[in-house]
């Protein structure tokens, strides 16, 4: 039986955070132990470009997205783990797919307004950004991505393009399915809203010290006195230990909700440490590959060989389909 390709990406546009792990990383890492499936994970540094970061800044990221990556684990030797720009047959194909993409579809596209609307400022990349995601997905001639409820749109479009691509050039392309884990669809931030570099209401996966305490102290609550009962389930504090904690963990914290008598600064003291406990290990692991860099680079450049050789074969199909070849 054939295996199922899956293909997923993370921005190097900033420090990931709980919502990229419980979100993306942590799906991805579980993917790859499955024989069944044939993971492609890479580091999108070409979609950073569209916030236009200085060239060292962008180089720091993305090297830590790789330290992020590796430490939390992803196995290079399970999963082709690679550079987006390492692999140029992506620029050429979201060219082509550019070609016959109606205006009208990336108009409709919430993220590009979304971004606007919190200050982004626009320009090409950021709206033709489903166009590359959409080249991202299909050159790896991928059967499934794993996304959250506010990229779903964004896969949409893809297979809406790939449908266009095979109604007039003849079965080319392979059309993915989503992969969307809904319990962790949207993983809520300090205010409340979805976690997000953009909102500035992130809690990042290896932050340490009293900075990142005092984030999680700073949790948006509601205004129950502490010997009130409250209601754990609408609580963002609640629903990030649910992501950390054992299923007895969760209980036990439920029922001193329930019960009254624990402030919200309890429940995040609790959650504070659950949280250091959960990436204790992962911490330590990345610490050691930031001290060898070249294993890094080494890896990412044995992952984009191994990418390229499926994105050559994508891309002749294709341009032989278009006529230039």
């Amino acid at each position: 039986m054939a295996k199922k390709r899956i293909l997923s990406g993370v921005q190097s546009s900033g420090t990931l955070h709980l919502g990229n792990y419980f979100g993306m990383m942590r799906p991805s890492i579980q993917m790859q132990e499955d024989d069944n499936n044939e993971c492609f994970y890479f580091i999108a540094n070409f979609h950073a470009l569209t916030q236009l970061p200085e060239p060292a800044l962008l180089r720091e990221r993305t090297f830590n997205v790789a330290l992020d990556f590796l430490a939390c684990g992803i196995n290079p030797e399970k999963t082709v783990f690679f550079r987006q720009s390492d692999v140029n047959e992506v620029q050429e194909l979201s060219w082509i797919l550019s070609c016959l993409t109606p205006m009208g579809l990336l108009e409709r596209c919430h993220s590009y307004k979304d971004k606007l609307a919190h200050g982004q400022e626009a320009n090409h990349g950021l709206f033709a950004y489903p166009v590359l995601m959409a080249a991202d997905i299909l050159l790896y001639d991928s059967n499934a991505v794993p996304v959250g409820k506010d990229q779903k749109q964004h896969l949409e479009v893809t297979r809406d393009i790939a449908i266009r691509f095979n109604n007039r050039y003849g079965e080319t392309l392979v059309v993915p399915e989503p992969m969307i884990a809904e319990e962790v669809a949207v993983i809520p931030g300090l205010d409340g809203q979805k976690m997000s570099k953009s909102y500035n209401n992130a809690i990042e996966i290896f932050g340490e010290g009293k900075p990142i305490r005092k984030k999680f102290m700073s949790i948006v609550t509601d205004s129950t006195p502490m010997e009130a009962p409250k209601t754990p389930d609408t609580c963002n504090v609640f629903k990030l230990f649910k992501l950390m904690a054992t299923p007895e963990e969760q209980e036990e914290l439920r029922q001193r909700y329930l019960a009254g008598g624990m402030g919200y600064g309890h429940a995040k003291q609790a959650l504070y440490e659950k949280y250091e406990e959960y990436f204790r290990e992962a911490r330590e692991r990345r610490k050691e590959l930031a001290a060898n860099p070249q294993k890094v680079e080494d890896i990412l450049q044995d992952g984009a060989s191994r990418a390229r050789k499926v994105a050559r074969a994508t891309l002749d199909r294709v341009r032989a389909a278009v006529g230039l070849a």
